[in-house]
């Protein structure tokens, strides 16, 4: 069918058909940006955390496999699995390796538990909350030098308080010496750990609880469920993936904690607090033997990431 309109004959075909545009150069279909341009907008941050991050990471790496020494005019030559080879029969490496592990899961437990419990406190309307925050971050705005030689002085057993009121209140004999004590030294630095990392894993909770919808608990109330049931069957479902996010950040921070502990005691007392980094830094800094030093470095990343692997897919196979 034609009809004629201003004195020119169209067909309704041509009246219904849409108008197409040809394609616009540099775009795919459906309206997505190419891969080529998404990429010159990421180049800008990917070059620094190339050259400020995975190169000397690989470069510390690839010193675990030299006999690499601190000294002028000492020479580097390839020695290939030699420094794993003396690493495996090391005792007091592998037992730094278990202080760490104690001390990663036991600080990184215990800052979720008392974390959990501060941001379900800070996330109901209480009076005074703007205060409870600002000490509750108090600790997230001090540098872990200043935090260490702070409890270094609170911990003292002549002139810090802490030995005095366990003393008057019956916990201990006398004045103790919790950072030169064998069995509270260990103990007394997870503690300090606690409070230091306590904030961080904090406000990612409470930023979490925040994001949960109303109508959930709402809704929960109505069916007859309590606070307790509430939490358990609403609050964690709905914190799962908020959980193992800083739950396996918090593990990898506190595995590869040095200052605050070689600052408190340096390892000591007799290698109770000696955590692997401490252990790696006092063979290349001390010692002078940074191509084993950076050998432990390496058995330190692998396990570290293959802990984290399967706890990561562990732990999110339960969010699908």
């Amino acid at each position: 069918m034609s009809v004629r309109a201003h004195g020119v004959l169209v067909t309704t075909e041509q009246v219904a058909a849409p108008a197409v545009r040809p394609p616009v150069r540099g775009r795919s279909s459906g309206g997505r940006q190419p891969k080529g341009d998404l990429w010159l907008l990421v180049l800008p941050a990917l070059v620094p955390i190339l050259l400020l991050s995975v190169v000397p990471l690989v470069q510390g790496m690839a010193l675990g496999f030299t006999d690499s020494k601190l000294g002028l005019g000492a020479t580097t030559r390839f020695t290939g699995l030699d420094n794993f080879g003396r690493l495996w029969g090391n005792d007091l490496f592998w037992n730094s390796f278990r202080i760490g592990v104690i001390w990663a899961v036991a600080v990184t437990g215990l800052q979720f538990l008392l974390a959990m419990g501060l941001s379900l406190l800070l996330n109901e309307n209480l009076r005074l909350r703007w205060l409870v925050c600002t000490l509750a971050l108090t600790p997230w705005a001090m540098p872990p030098v200043i935090i260490a030689i702070t409890w270094k002085l609170l911990l003292d057993p002549t002139v810090g308080p802490v030995s005095s009121t366990l003393s008057a209140a019956g916990l201990v004999d006398g004045s103790v010496n919790l950072l030169g004590d064998f069995r509270y030294a260990l103990p007394a630095v997870i503690a300090v750990g606690v409070w230091v990392g306590m904030p961080q894993t904090t406000i990612t909770l409470l930023a979490g609880l925040q994001s949960i919808p109303a109508s959930l608990h709402e809704a929960a109330a109505v069916d007859g469920a309590g606070a307790v049931r509430r939490f358990f069957s609403v609050t964690l479902p709905q914190l799962r993936p908020v959980i193992v996010a800083i739950t396996a950040l918090d593990v990898i921070w506190n595995f590869n904690s040095f200052a605050l502990v070689y600052v408190l005691t340096a390892g000591g007392p007799g290698g109770q607090t000696m955590l692997p980094m401490l252990f790696a830094y006092n063979e290349a800094f001390r010692y002078g033997q940074f191509g084993y030093a950076s050998a432990m470095g390496d058995v330190m990343v692998v396990l570290v990431v293959i802990v984290l692997i399967v706890y990561l897919r562990s732990t999110l196979r339960g969010t699908k």
